[in-house]
């Protein structure tokens, strides 16, 4: 039995804000903004090239936002992501290595943090 992981919830205070962040700095590709009623918006996000999309969280969940803390992109270089990510404005980490690879980190304007791995083959 397959079970994929498809949608993962980031909590977030302003939908509009939040989006702006992902898609517009961090390049994620906007795939749903749905007014369900006056208390929900359902807004997905992919990032590029990945199976797994994330759904902005205003009260879909019980998670306050930012506490998200645990989300990783994996990257075929390190370097060029975190000069890609400063470039468009965001306050990424330097890149560092650990043994199991290299990672620059970024928060988004809630403090949901983010991994960007690039995996070392050895």
């Amino acid at each position: 039995m397959d079970m994929k992981l498809e949608l993962v919830s980031v909590p977030v205070t302003d939908i509009d804000r939040a989006k702006a962040f992902y898609v517009d700095q961090v390049g994620f590709v906007a795939d749903h903004d749905i007014p369900v009623d006056e208390n929900l918006r359902f807004v997905q996000l992919t990032p590029p090239g990945s199976a797994c999309s994330v759904v902005l969280d205003v009260t879909m969940t019980s998670m306050p936002a930012g506490s998200q803390q645990g989300l990783q992109v994996v990257v075929a270089d390190a370097d060029a992501a975190y000069e890609y990510l400063v470039g468009r404005g965001v306050t990424a980490e330097p890149v560092v290595d650990f043994p199991w690879g290299r990672f620059t980190f970024f928060a988004d304007p809630d403090g949901n943090r983010w991994a960007v791995q690039q995996i070392m083959r050895g």
